[in-house]
């Protein structure tokens, strides 16, 4: 997927000393693990590469991109004018994986729709990676993250039961989606 110009994309060239590279691990330049992640394995260095790496091309693939900063979700991790957000992952179990998302902002009106979009990209090509599910979060720093994680919790209950990616969460008064009023900032991925 094409880029979409914003003043804060920069290029898509790792080369310009804003990003890092797909093959570089800068813990400097990725969120601390959060809660979500605490008592489990956190993927760092080539680990944490290795499913980065899957995660750009997943996202790609599904479209997952923040439209503020016009590029893959999965970049976010790479810049390193916010080196506090992005995506951090630990293993659970060897077939469950946890990804944790801190937002830029404790206000980022993207993070419900980023993080499911992340989970339907994740689990919806399950066959690409070596986990039966990842579980995502987004971090209790954002203001809405109580009601985020409620509704990916629930999405990842229905996906072990169904194997499905397609269901939508009741919305956070507990009123389905469908049939019923939009939650704000969910996107069909």
């Amino acid at each position: 997927m094409t880029g979409f110009p914003s003043p804060f994309g920069g290029t898509d060239d790792e080369s310009d000393g804003v990003f890092d590279a797909y093959d570089e691990f800068v813990p400097a330049h990725l969120p601390e693990p959060g809660p979500f992640l605490d008592g489990h394995e956190v993927l760092e260095g080539d680990a944490h590469l290795a499913f980065h790496r899957l995660t750009r091309d997943l996202f790609e693939e599904r479209g997952v991109y923040d439209m503020t900063f016009g590029y893959n979700l999965a970049r976010l991790d790479l810049d390193g004018r916010h080196p506090d957000a992005g995506y951090r992952y630990a293993e659970e179990s060897s077939t469950v994986l946890r990804a944790e998302f801190t937002p830029t902002t404790p206000f980022c009106p993207q993070s419900n729709t980023l993080t499911k979009g992340s989970f339907r990209a994740w689990n919806g090509l399950v066959d690409r990676h070596e986990y039966d599910l990842v579980r995502v979060r987004v971090h209790p720093m954002h203001h809405e993250s109580e009601a985020t994680n409620e509704q990916l919790a629930w999405l990842a209950e229905r996906f072990r039961e169904t194997g499905s990616v397609t269901h939508v969460p009741p919305d956070v008064d507990g009123s389905p989606e469908r049939g019923g009023r939009a939650s704000r900032g969910d996107a069909p991925f």
